[in-house]
C-alpha cells in the first residue's frame, strides 16, 4: 500500500485501551536486534528479507499514520466536528521501556493507551510481521490502534472486550476501503492477501472463550469486521 505524495494531495480498559493481539507473539518472529530499525546507526540501506528495506519500513509506518489521521480528520468534519488527532506514535523495544498509566507494556504487542493519548508498538515485533506478511499489516495495525483512539474520542464502551476490538478491526477496515476509493491510498497487488494473512495471525487461540477478558476475536470474525468495513464503510461498525 502506497499513500500518496503531499505534491499530489494535501496532508492528511480506558487508562490502558487495545492490546492488540497476545496471540501474535508466536505468530512472528522477532528479527535478529542488529537488524532493528530503532537500533541506533542502523543503516537504511539494509535488506530486510530481500525486498523490504528498513526505510520503507518506516516510510509505511509514517505513510499509514498519515492516511489515518486524514481521514479521520475529514470524517469529523462532516459530522460538524474537530478531530484530534492521536498525540504521538511510539516504537519501543523492551518490555516495560513504554509504560501505560504506570503499567509497562509487554513485548510482542501494539497497544493504544488512553491515558496518554498514545500508539506504542514493539518496534521489533512489528518489522517481524512486515516481513513475513507484508506492508499492508503496517496499515491495519496502525489503523487498528488509531481506531482505538476514535473510540474514545467518540465515548464508545462495551461489556465485552471481544466488542471493541471487532469494531476498531471494522473501523480500521474502513478507513482502507474509503481511503483506496477516495485515491488517498494506492492498493498493490498482494495488499488483500497480505491483509488476510495478518488478520489470522493475530486472531485469538480456537479455545479462547469470545467472553474472555483480552479476548479479540477468531480469524473468521476478524476477517469478516475488517472487510465488512473495508467493503461498506463505517456503516458496517455499528458507531453511535
Amino acid at each position: 500500500m502506497r499513500p500518496l505524495r503531499r505534491t499530489d494531495r494535501l496532508w492528511r480498559l480506558i487508562a490502558l485501551t487495545a492490546v492488540l493481539v497476545v496471540a501474535a507473539a508466536c505468530a512472528f518472529g522477532g528479527p535478529d536486534p542488529q537488524d532493528d530499525p530503532g537500533a541506533s546507526g542502523e543503516n537504511d540501506a539494509t535488506r530486510a528479507d530481500g525486498t523490504m528495506t528498513v526505510e520503507e519500513f518506516r516510510s509505511d509506518i509514517d505513510g499509514a499514520v498519515q492516511v489515518a489521521e486524514e481521514y479521520w480528520t475529514q470524517r469529523f468534519e462532516a459530522s460538524g466536528e474537530r478531530f484530534q488527532p492521536i498525540r504521538r506514535i511510539v516504537a519501543y523495544q523492551r518490555e516495560g521501556e513504554v509504560a501505560c498509566a504506570g503499567q509497562g507494556l509487554p513485548r510482542n504487542n501494539a497497544v493504544y493507551c488512553s491515558a496518554g493519548d498514545f500508539i506504542a508498538y514493539d518496534v521489533n515485533w512489528a518489522v517481524a510481521a512486515f516481513r513475513q506478511v507484508g506492508d499492508a499489516f503496517l496499515y491495519y495495525l496502525l489503523g487498528h490502534e488509531y481506531a482505538h483512539g476514535v473510540q474514545v474520542r467518540l465515548g464508545i464502551r462495551y461489556d465485552f472486550t471481544i466488542q471493541q476490538e471487532l469494531q476498531a478491526d471494522c473501523m480500521a477496515g474502513a478507513y482502507l476501503g474509503d481511503s483506496v476509493r477516495s485515491g488517498a491510498l494506492t492498493i498493490e497487488e498482494g495488499d488483500l492477501d497480505e491483509l488476510v494473512a495478518g488478520l489470522r495471525a493475530v486472531a485469538d487461540d480456537p479455545d479462547q472463550p469470545w467472553f474472555a477478558e483480552g479476548a479479540h476475536g477468531s480469524a473468521e470474525q476478524r476477517t469478516d469486521a475488517f472487510f465488512g468495513g473495508y467493503e461498506r464503510s463505517l456503516d458496517a461498525c455499528d458507531l453511535r
